[in-house]
């Protein structure tokens, strides 16, 4: 089990949608992993976040990112491109989480680093099961790397 020095595990939701939102930190907060989850809603937001800038400035660094890629401001696509660019971000996994099932965008998240792509469900339950998985897989079953 991943206990990350018996610390809570930061993780940072990156999406717009209230409901999806809502769904999302119900799960987390369900979770048997110990977690804090700060919530943004579109792209600026993300990048001023995890470069602690503006009214982020004593943000925590996450050790997991859960990106929609369909946000305004600046697309996820954009903000995962700039995380997988930064040398000081880009070893924060980030987990696509979008309800886009296209070919093109599960191909240029691979090619921009994603650490995985999901599509979100749109029945509640299965829903909840997605967000249980991402937990018990990247919270519990990995390593994931130490927060610098």
């Amino acid at each position: 089990m991943n206990t990350l020095n018996s610390r809570p595990i930061q993780i940072l939701l990156v999406e717009d949608s209230p409901s999806d939102a809502k769904l999302t930190l119900t799960a987390l907060k369900l979770a048997k992993v110990a977690n804090e989850v700060s919530h943004v809603v579109d792209g600026v937001e993300a990048i001023d976040f995890l470069r602690r800038t503006g009214k982020y400035g004593e943000a925590p660094r996450p050790d997991l990112i859960l990106l929609d890629l369909n946000l305004p401001r600046k697309d996820g696509r954009e903000v995962l491109a700039e995380i997988k660019f930064d040398p000081d971000l880009k070893l924060i996994p980030v987990v696509i989480m979008t309800t886009s099932q296209a070919e093109q965008d599960v191909m240029q998240s691979y090619q921009l680093h994603a650490n995985c792509y999901i599509t979100k469900p749109v029945n509640f339950d299965r829903f909840m099961e997605v967000v249980k998985s991402i937990e018990n897989f990247w919270l519990s079953v990995i390593v994931l790397p130490t927060r610098v």
